[in-house]
């Protein structure tokens, strides 16, 4: 039967797939494929894992004291004998066959599987079985993950020809990194909103996706055909035949439509009145910056350096590893400007050796207002000194900036600097060569707004991050779903305060610019433009569509119409009805 789950529209166009489960647990899984000649091998690890776990229980058994209660040694007869049931061990061995998945992530798809079962018997007795069975599940993912994958993640094998769709309950960012040019054709998550991390991978990835969509990781079971639809939010499982053909057809439509966009990627990007705005990227590896290159981005308007810390075991990179990684994208960008993020750790973007609730516990209650960003990197003077210091070595071969995360106070630039000194002094007593960089400030903080012209006096240029500045000022937690609808880019203080921000720049002098995800939605193009932005940083994927409304955009009409908006009540149908009544006959650009 058809079925339709509701969530929020985060990555457009519409995706159709089997349904893969990535079943949530109390342990970290990592989720791969990996190729033909490692099949045998990775059954071995989920033979030797079972075989650990089975050592394990026998051992409690044995050792039991006299005077434990009779129900322990049947509890560990019941764990015993699930974990050598050919319904979880063969049905693991056959998704490692059939599908190439990992062990962790067989072993969990199974598992998925077999709670539905249990969920679904009638005899309470063998439902409340489902717990022991996630019991010995967990103890097997922990003796895989104490063994250790044999190879690293290959995203380009599986053993389905039909397009898949991922489903999960959240995906981690770095998890999110694993699936960039994989298989996967669209994604659905229970949980998550707009601008949460793995929502803004997903439009870097430019691949249909919905989050925040509660039961979805309930209601579906692995390999249902699923449409995602990425524009209205819904997602449709086990559609009807007519259903199906309709979305094959929008499909279609949006890829045509995809097609034409990109053919704008070269032009330059200049409004009707003749501004000239710049369009810059955002990446999150070294290799994104060939897509960023390949949209017609002028830069790289932000780099999110953190996701080199990511899926390392909670290991920091070395400076030789992280310098590589940034002259590799300086290189890549052919002398365009490359804007280095310090490393922004903390809140939905911990190390591996941080979970979110060991943040919680270790920088207080919630970690978005921690110890974080550029917090955390002057709390850890060495790591941050290291990383200046690669970012400095990669400024040799190209333009750099260095851009501070979340600056709320003076002295975090103060210290910057001081620790951006000093790593230029060691680089100098090694022989290193390296160049001046510019050196800038995200403004995500509403304190950080109200003593921009301050800000402005310590730094080269600014950046707007919308989507913390929208969290910060609303006080919504921007991955929680449960308060998504809040999360309001429209609302008038969010207006006032980015509006705010570009103009002290632009009174100073100093360079601004866009890079949280307003930069990107077409909505706000012309809004930003009147504000006086001349510099957007989104997503390769989203430029042809922002520069497609910078083309059509005639400033000088759109400035007069600013204050009115700012001051309403509700600045989106205010600066609708203005556009409208605004807009006359222009001529488009052809493509």
């Amino acid at each position: 039967m058809s079925i339709q789950v509701f969530g929020q529209a985060v990555s457009r166009g519409i995706a159709i797939g089997r349904a893969v489960l990535i079943a949530s647990s109390r342990v970290d899984v990592a989720h791969y494929y990996i190729d033909e000649s490692r099949v045998e091998p990775e059954i071995d690890r989920l033979r030797q894992a079972r075989d650990v776990v089975a050592t394990e229980l026998t051992t409690l058994k044995r050792d039991l004291p006299i005077e434990a209660p009779a129900e322990l040694p049947a509890l560990l007869d019941v764990h015993l004998m699930l974990l050598h049931d050919e319904a979880l061990t063969g049905a693991t061995k056959q998704w490692i066959r059939s599908r190439h998945y990992n062990a962790e992530w067989a072993l969990s798809a199974q598992l998925e599987v077999m709670a539905r079962q249990f969920d679904e018997m009638d005899d309470e007795y063998l439902r409340e079985r489902k717990a022991d069975l996630e019991q010995v599940v967990e103890r097997m993912l922990r003796a895989l993950s104490r063994a250790g994958p044999l190879l690293p993640a290959s995203a380009g094998v599986h053993g389905t020809e039909d397009p898949l769709v991922l489903i999960a309950n959240d995906i981690a960012p770095a998890d999110m990194l694993q699936f960039k040019g994989s298989v996967f054709s669209g994604f659905v998550t229970d949980v998550g909103g707009k601008t949460s991390h793995s929502a803004i991978v997903a439009r870097s990835m430019d691949i249909p996706a919905v989050v925040g969509a509660r039961e979805a990781s309930r209601l579906i079971r692995q390999d249902d055909w699923i449409v995602i639809d990425g524009d209205a939010g819904v997602v449709v499982v086990d559609p009807s035949p007519i259903v199906l053909e309709e979305y094959r057809f929008r499909q279609r439509q949006s890829e045509l439509e995809r097609a034409r966009l990109h053919r704008l990627r070269h032009m330059p990007s200049v409004t009707l009145d003749g501004e000239t705005v710049e369009l810059l990227a955002n990446i999150e590896l070294p290799r994104d910056a060939v897509v960023a290159v390949d949209s017609g981005a002028v830069g790289v308007g932000l780099f999110r350096s953190e996701f080199l810390f990511m899926n390392r075991g909670g290991e920091l990179p070395s400076e030789d590893e992280q310098f590589e990684a940034y002259r590799g994208v300086v290189e890549a960008m052919h002398g365009l400007p490359v804007t280095i993020r310090t490393v922004d750790i903390g809140a939905d973007k911990p190390l591996d050796r941080l979970t979110i609730h060991e943040l919680r516990h270790e920088y207080g209650l919630n970690p978005a207002l921690g110890l974080r960003a550029i917090r955390w990197s002057l709390a850890e003077p060495a790591m941050f000194r290291q990383q200046l210091r690669a970012i400095l070595r990669a400024s040799a071969f190209g333009t750099v900036r260095v851009l501070l995360p979340m600056v709320a106070q003076l002295s975090e630039i103060r210290m910057a600097r001081e620790a951006l000194a000093r790593a230029k002094q060691q680089l100098s007593e090694a022989g290193h060569a390296y160049k001046d960089v510019e050196l800038g400030a995200m403004i995500e903080v509403p304190a950080a707004v109200l003593i921009v012209p301050s800000i402005l006096r310590e730094l080269d240029f600014v950046s707007i991050g919308t989507n913390d500045l929208i969290q910060y000022t609303l006080a919504i937690d921007r991955a929680d779903e449960a308060v998504a609808k809040f999360y309001d880019p429209w609302h008038p203080a969010v207006l006032q305060l980015i509006a705010r921000a570009i103009d002290a720049a632009n009174c100073a002098g100093k360079h601004v610019s866009i890079c949280g995800e307003m930069a990107g939605d077409v909505a706000f193009t012309e809004l930003l433009l009147a504000m006086g932005l001349r510099s957007f940083s989104m997503q390769p994927s989203q430029i042809s569509a922002v520069k497609q409304r910078i083309l059509r955009a005639d400033v000088r009409r759109l400035v007069p119409r600013l204050p009115a908006t700012l001051a309403s009540d509700e600045p989106m149908m205010e600066w609708t009805r203005q556009i409208h009544e605004t807009s006359g006959p222009t001529v488009a650009p052809a493509v």
